[in-house]
């Protein structure tokens, strides 16, 4: 297996030093310092890249040019005070996940994983906003899916379409959190969905999703 390179653009070098520590047999990291270089990158048919939130002279999330910036690039951002809200607008640009600037190695090279394999990661806060946004604007869904589950997971399966974090779900069924785990992993099973984000997807009745 081949290390896959990863274009790491940011100035700050403290941050480099703790990123270009993912060099292993799965990752060759290179470091950039513009947007030019990730053009660069790009001509080189090459498509992971991380992005330092606070690279200078970045455009706003809301600026149009992101479009053309992100392209096919698998673009993970990472800030030293990240936000919810910017997590957003960085995920409706076309960014592929969105994450703390000194997240350890263990967790960075997870990220990195799952989005080089097409998914999508965001914070769990992040996630329970969406899943409560989704859960207000939406109407009551049909409940085909429902046939496939127990009363009791399904009452699991409508909680965690919400945004309830597991603590919650224990408490408002009065039930521990290992139980929860246990209902959510047989949910996932039966309904052939991968984390909560497809779960909330299948529930409201939009079709298939994928996230991380």
């Amino acid at each position: 297996m081949h290390a896959l390179p990863v274009l790491m653009l940011t100035q700050d070098a403290a941050l480099w030093q703790h990123w270009q520590q993912i060099a292993s047999a799965q990752w060759l990291p290179a470091r950039g310092s513009t947007l030019a270089d990730l053009e660069r990158w790009k001509q080189k048919n090459r498509s992971l890249v991380v992005l330092d939130a606070a690279l200078p002279q970045l455009p706003s999330w809301t600026d149009s040019r992101w479009a053309a910036v992100v392209g096919d690039v698998k673009l993970l951002v990472l800030s030293s005070r990240p936000s919810d809200e910017d997590a957003r607008q960085a995920l409706a640009v076309g960014c592929c996940g969105y994450a703390h600037a000194y997240s350890t190695l263990t967790t960075l090279t997870n990220i990195l994983h799952s989005i080089a394999t097409g998914n999508i990661w965001m914070g769990r806060s992040l996630l329970q906003r969406l899943l409560q946004d989704v859960d207000a604007r939406l109407p009551e869904p049909g409940v085909q899916w429902a046939d496939q589950l127990s009363r009791r997971e399904q009452e699991v399966a409508r909680l965690a379409a919400m945004g309830q974090s597991n603590a919650d779900i224990a408490e408002r069924l009065s039930i521990s959190e290992r139980t929860v785990r246990a209902h959510l992993s047989a949910i996932f099973e039966k309904l052939q969905v991968q984390d909560r984000l497809m779960l909330a997807l299948k529930v409201h009745g939009i079709g298939r999703g994928q996230a991380a």
